[in-house]
């Protein structure tokens, strides 16, 4: 007789169990792990990986410096403007009648005496006509008025008349000689209306949207006009400053310093024309505190345009040698401003600064930085005293004329 196996099987959910288990432990033994923090780091109770001393321990901050220079800085007074032209004028009409023609484009840029419009001359053509007849006719009689005066000269000369009769005749030639002279006057009259039916440009300037069309009958009581011209070139803009700024301006405007005046956009990024100072306005606005200058541009380019908003950089004063570094590298903190100073062993200390004026994206540093300092541009967000620096670039340009002004160079 066969006899039965007495081996058990194992369930199959111990197998599971245990093949699960086997993988979890080689997870555990081979996965990396991050390192533990060092016990400095610990005690010193930083976080976010930073060491005592102020570097990073996985690596060193990556930064964009500078380098202070000496140069020269511009200080401007800033205001907001309106671009008003120096003359508007509408033309209008000097007589009445139809118009004919309009021999201007909408838009167009004329010239002062430019032929814009033709009115009806015919009326005026009759009516200078009738002004010569009678002006051939009164003229005949003063002749004939003439030649008897010099015969009864003549005669009374001779006791053959009385004098009365010369007296007369005398008059008679003076009275004739007022008739012409009216007749002259009528004729010169008729050919200035003619003149008039000519419409012209009055100035030089750019013509806006035709205001009538040829075949309307117009008079010179019409209040709308022909169309408006606005002379473009040049053209002024009228800013504001606050008056606390006058004095400083009119020290040099009295002396007759041209200050320069430069137009931008009204983002302040694009400089759209420059110009000079034309002209101080003669009191002061006080409700706003402010006084109206107004500066001249020669708009050769026609980038002004009326009734536009630019900025005005009044240029005022110039800081000579100053100690110039970007804008961005002023920080701001409880105690005022400061920057980080790039030491020598590529480690930063906290500097704090008195900023000055500044141009664009620069700024004269009145106290705290000495020329050749190198300052942190890029990258001080994540930056605090003694941290260790990597230099990722390098930013400084100098002007042509000499004039140091921080900036971007390969």
């Amino acid at each position: 007789m066969e006899q039965k196996s007495t081996k058990k099987k194992f369930p199959k959910w111990i197998w599971f169990i245990v093949i699960v288990g086997l993988a979890a432990f080689g997870a555990y033994k081979f996965w990396p792990r991050q390192p533990q923090p060092s016990a400095d780091s610990s005690q010193s109770g930083n976080h976010g990986g930073w060491s005592k001393k102020g570097g990073r321990i996985s690596s060193d901050s990556p930064i964009v410096t500078a380098t202070a220079k000496i140069g020269d800085i511009n200080i401007y007074l800033n205001g907001l403007g309106s671009v008003t032209p120096l003359n508007t004028v509408t033309v209008k009409y000097q007589v009445s009648g139809q118009i004919m023609k309009v021999l201007f484009k909408e838009g167009q840029i004329v010239n002062e005496g430019d032929l814009l419009a033709q009115i009806d001359t015919r009326p005026f053509e009759i009516q200078l006509a009738q002004a010569q007849g009678q002006l051939l006719h009164d003229q005949a009689l003063l002749d004939d008025a003439k030649l008897d005066l010099k015969r009864y000269q003549v005669l009374s000369s001779q006791d053959s008349i009385p004098q009365q009769q010369v007296d007369t005749q005398a008059a008679l030639v003076q009275q004739y000689e007022g008739t012409v002279k009216v007749d002259g006057a009528a004729v010169n009259n008729a050919k200035l209306q003619i003149a008039y039916a000519n419409v012209t440009a009055p100035i030089s300037g750019q013509i806006g949207l035709r205001l009538e069309d040829a075949g309307n009958i117009i008079s010179p009581g019409d209040t709308t006009g022909l169309a408006v011209i606005t002379k473009l070139q040049p053209i002024t803009v009228i800013f504001s400053i606050p008056e606390d700024n006058l004095p400083q301006v009119l020290s040099k405007y009295q002396a007759g310093v041209k200050l320069v005046a430069d137009a931008y956009d009204r983002e302040e990024t694009k400089k759209i024309a420059t110009g000079y100072l034309l002209a101080v306005d003669s009191q002061i606005d006080q409700t706003t505190g402010t006084v109206k200058l107004k500066a001249v541009f020669d708009n050769k380019d026609y980038a002004l345009y009326p009734n536009q908003f630019v900025n005005i950089h009044l240029l005022v004063d110039v800081e000579k040698g100053a100690v110039i570094i970007p804008v961005a590298a002023i920080q701001q903190g409880p105690e005022g401003s400061f920057v980080f100073v790039v030491k020598s062993d590529n480690t930063v200390t906290v500097r704090e600064v008195t900023p000055g004026p500044t141009q664009e994206d620069n700024v004269a540093i009145e106290d705290g930085l000495s020329a050749g300092d190198v300052v942190v541009v890029e990258g001080a967000d994540k930056l605090k005293e003694g941290s260790k620096v990597t230099l990722s670039g390098h930013k400084h340009k100098t002007s042509s004329s000499g004039t140091s002004s921080p900036g971007e160079t390969p």
